[in-house]
């Protein structure tokens, strides 16, 4: 199976090699054929090894043969704007587009091309009304959507992505009410930072109303709830956020604790920490019944639920609290020692990706709700793991 990032390059090959097809079946001439077809093929070798400097000689020589060829440049202009030449791939589009004898499909994609080329020059302005123009003439619109939505994202226009995501989701039939939901707590997520608690709930209606079981809503709920002083409902938006998706424990806990405590509800909280322990596996939850144990029951009592836990679920982030937790009661060489192996296992926790994207691989420390690799929407996750969660 070739690597993701040859596929494109194949695309772009066969696209050149659609035309050559169609090309050397108009000939005649047998060396002519051969000629064609052997640099076409050593160009997709070029392709296929990453060689691309040398598959762009290759198709500038099948370009030279006809200089009418369409897909052939279309085919350099991709290359150039995969290899960084953005300038260069900026050119060749215009001058495609700028063709009057150009068909109006192979104009359009020829659009499609010089809009990305703005996009990854940085241009977005550009992009913006080129991609708006085609989705005003039905042109390709799917795809123009998509590049647009991308654009105000970008632009943190989150009005204009969420009515793009609505065309594009009554154009297509694709669900859009996912990406639509974390628009919506974009806006409130800005509207409560901003003190405008009433317009922030109603943006998480908007985002509720997308998708019901948004944790990342259910969050801010919990969030709004608590600012304004309602810590029980605080703790039922917290709750609800787990049981939304209880991979983002991590995130929830330290706030839903600090909520029960405030709401005079440490019961409810052991009982919910303790149902968490049978259907999530990381260290979290484990540590937050330590510290309330060691503040109900006193130290030893706590060190002994967290060594018992630490024998079923190894973490390097429970040892240290472990340590943390006897440190006061060794003395002489044997503290020196632990204070040893606590600076080693900080070192060890700070070196430490504790979160990864499940689309792209991408490993943060902290989280977010948005990749800042690959752009996707609720794909970073807690890294489960001895060293991790």
């Amino acid at each position: 199976m070739l690597p993701w990032y040859v596929i494109p390059a194949v695309a772009v090959a066969f696209a050149a090699g659609w035309w050559l097809a169609r090309w050397l079946s108009a000939r005649r001439s047998g060396a002519a054929v051969n000629e064609l077809s052997s640099d076409y093929f050593r160009g997709l070798n070029y392709l296929l090894n990453e060689e691309q400097d040398k598959a762009i000689e290759v198709f500038l020589r099948l370009a030279e043969y006809n200089r009418d060829t369409v897909e052939t440049h279309l085919a350099l202009g991709n290359l150039f704007r995969r290899r960084g030449e953005v300038d260069r791939a900026i050119r060749l589009h215009q001058h495609l587009v700028s063709r009057p004898d150009l068909s109006e499909p192979m104009k359009t994609v020829a659009l499609l091309e010089l809009g990305e080329d703005y996009m990854r020059a940085g241009l977005l302005d550009r992009a913006e009304a080129l991609f708006c123009d085609l989705v005003a003439l039905d042109a390709h619109a799917p795809s123009a959507l998509r590049h647009l939505i991308s654009i105000y994202q970008h632009e943190r226009d989150w009005h204009q992505a969420i009515e793009h995501a609505r065309r594009l989701e009554a154009m297509t039939g694709e669900d859009q009410t996912p990406i639509m939901a974390q628009f919506y707590c974009e806006l409130a997520e800005r509207s409560r930072q901003h003190g405008a608690k009433v317009e922030a709930r109603e943006y998480l209606d908007q985002a509720f109303a997308c998708q019901r079981d948004c944790v990342r809503a259910w969050m801010l709920t919990g969030r709004i709830e608590a600012d304004a002083g309602n810590h029980a409902k605080a703790v039922d938006a917290y709750e609800a956020a787990v049981a939304a998706d209880v991979a983002f424990v991590p995130e929830i806990l330290p706030p839903l604790l600090d909520s029960y405590a405030r709401s005079a509800q440490m019961e409810r909280a052991e009982r919910f920490l303790r149902g968490l322990l049978e259907r999530y596996h990381g260290v979290s939850p484990v540590l937050a019944l330590t510290h309330l144990y060691a503040e109900r029951d006193g130290k030893h009592a706590a060190v002994d639920f967290l060594t018992a836990q630490l024998r079923r679920r190894p973490s390097v982030r429970g040892l240290m609290a472990l340590i943390d937790a006897t440190m006061d009661s060794i003395q002489g060489e044997a503290r020196d020692n632990f204070l040893i192996l606590r600076d080693l296992t900080k070192k060890l926790l700070e070196g430490q990706a504790m979160y990864r994207c499940s689309r792209c691989g991408f490993g943060a420390k902290a989280h977010h709700w948005q990749c800042p690799s690959c752009k996707s929407w609720s794909t970073i996750r807690p890294i489960h793991g001895v060293a991790n969660e």
